[in-house]
């Protein structure tokens, strides 16, 4: 058995640059990984107020458990306020990206089969999707 505490101090700053995979500042936990288990890849991703993902897809499904904030999570043709206490699952494939809101930092618990992201992927709205959200 093993146990592992959400820690937010044992989280690692994310690459924000335009190359990397968030915008704003972002700080990953890694719970379980490939390396650890090979089933499972579990974070705790810390999203500062405005923070987010840039779009992208997944191999497998992958489940966001909200547990501090609130946070948007965006497909092509849905983008949905979330707060804590929600599970958003977001299906193989599908384009999407997620983070805090622009006043509220926001942090969840990604859980997914290990597989490879595809972040070389259209922006489609991406640049204006907050303005879409009302506060």
């Amino acid at each position: 058995m093993k146990s592992v505490r959400v820690d937010r101090t044992k989280a690692v700053p994310q690459d924000s640059s335009p190359k990397g995979h968030f915008d704003g500042e972002v700080r990953m936990q890694r719970m379980a990984s490939v390396p650890d288990d090979g089933e499972i890849e579990f974070l705790a991703v810390y999203f500062s107020a405005g923070a987010r993902t840039r779009p992208h897809t997944h191999e497998h499904d992958q489940y966001l458990q909200i547990v501090e904030g609130q946070g948007i999570v965006a497909t092509e043709s849905e983008k949905r306020r979330v707060a804590a206490g929600e599970i958003v699952i977001v299906p193989a494939g599908v384009w999407h990206w997620h983070g805090a809101t622009p006043r509220s930092a926001m942090m969840h618990l990604s859980i997914r089969r290990p597989g490879p992201g595809q972040w070389d992927v259209d922006l489609k709205d991406w640049a204006t999707a907050y303005e879409q959200i009302k506060e």
